[in-house]
């Protein structure tokens, strides 16, 4: 029987709860503001575009991106993703990725490689999914033109090496595409220091904000061509897409509600400092991770990030889900994950594993009680 107080253990698909600042962030801008910024010069639509410029401030200033105006807002990360590879990528271009990556980059490479655009090199990883440098480093060639990595596994939680894959690439004058969908809100991110051309983030997940928004940051000044074209609010006299920044790849209504959402997320992590987010979460997962190992029967795939996998002899994933839902009101999530290639490094294949995935709300009571459910599942296997 469901236990009183379910579990929520899936933040890696989504956050929640989202914080109430979130909620009366939104409900703000729609009773008070709602107007479309840039359309008109009212002070409504003044007070909406200074929103959005504010938001994009204080994303700029999260990943250490100078200019704001490189800040890119797109309704997630896969949008971000397709205007990164779509918007940059020539014809005979060498793409360099990982066997770890999430559909929403794999997907779109395997998209251009089939219109015969890129060739498309997939550098394998370790057994715990983790890059090795030589052998990205011994793949470069004289036509690479996109090093495209994720920084955290939403599988396992494994985190790259990405100030020293940027270093490889700089030193080579290549740009280097970082997916932050798994780590930005939960860890640090620099994106000088990590020598990152184009970061691609969501908002919903550690950004604790609303679905429906995510982004594009851009360091320098080389800028993907864009991806779609249309009304901007700007440069109205012409009947030629803008090539300026942010509207260069932004164009139509954008999601400011959303976006709004976002602003109220980020100045609620920023009030509770992400030293503290990130303190919280690693003793969760520690604590998960110490506690599963110590199950007989069950295998334990986890990195840095709060993100753990794990099987158990006998059941299948989908199986284990279900009880832990129906039984125990443990939400997780079963299968692949969206992320085939990663499964198949780690040899999940083609089953997937059950993950459970905490954020900043979860506490050390409910990862106790679900160690317990893992461990009388375990028991009862066949």
């Amino acid at each position: 029987m469901k236990h009183d107080r379910p579990i929520y253990f899936d933040h890696a698909a989504t956050s929640w709860p989202k914080p109430p600042e979130v909620l009366d962030g939104m409900r703000r801008f729609l009773e008070e503001i709602g107007a479309n910024p840039g359309r008109s010069g009212h002070s409504m639509s003044l007070d909406a575009a200074r929103m959005v410029f504010e938001t994009r401030e204080a994303v700029a200033e999260l990943f250490g991106l100078d200019d704001s105006a490189q800040v890119v807002f797109t309704a997630n990360a896969t949008h971000a993703f397709n205007i990164a590879l779509q918007g940059m990528l020539q014809q005979g271009s060498h793409v360099i990725t990982t066997a770890m990556e999430h559909n929403s980059v794999i997907r779109p490479l395997r998209e251009l490689e089939s219109r015969g655009v890129i060739e498309l090199d997939i550098i394998p990883c370790t057994n715990t999914g983790t890059v090795c440098l030589d052998t990205l480093d011994a793949r470069f060639r004289p036509n690479t033109g996109l090093v495209a990595v994720q920084h955290g596994s939403n599988v396992t939680g494994c985190v790259q090496p990405i100030e020293k894959i940027g270093a490889l690439c700089s030193r080579r004058r290549i740009p280097f595409l970082v997916d932050a969908a798994q780590t930005a809100g939960c860890l640090p991110i620099d994106m000088k220091a990590g020598h990152i051309d184009l970061l691609a983030f969501t908002g919903h997940k550690a950004l604790l904000g609303p679905t429906g928004i995510g982004g594009l940051c851009i360091a320098g000044s080389r800028l993907p061509e864009p991806l779609y074209f249309g009304g901007t609010g700007s440069a109205s006299e012409q009947e030629k897409h803008p090539l300026f920044m942010p509207d260069r790849l932004e164009a139509g209504t954008p999601n400011t509600v959303g976006i709004a959402g976002l602003q109220a997320a980020l100045e609620h992590l920023r009030r509770i400092s992400l030293a503290a987010t990130v303190e919280k979460e690693q003793a969760l997962r520690s604590r998960l991770v110490d506690g599963l190992h110590a199950i007989d029967g069950v295998r334990v795939y986890s990195g840095e990030l709060p993100v753990v996998s794990f099987t158990i002899d006998g059941l299948t994933p989908d199986d284990i889900g279900y009880v832990l839902d129906r039984d125990y009101g443990i939400m997780s999530r079963v299968g692949l994950h969206c992320s085939p290639l990663a499964h198949r490094t780690l040899g999940t294949a083609p089953a997937g594993t059950v993950r459970f995935s905490m954020g900043y709300s979860n506490t050390m009571d409910q990862v106790d009680r679900a160690v317990q459910a893992v461990a009388e599942i375990a028991e009862r296997s066949p």
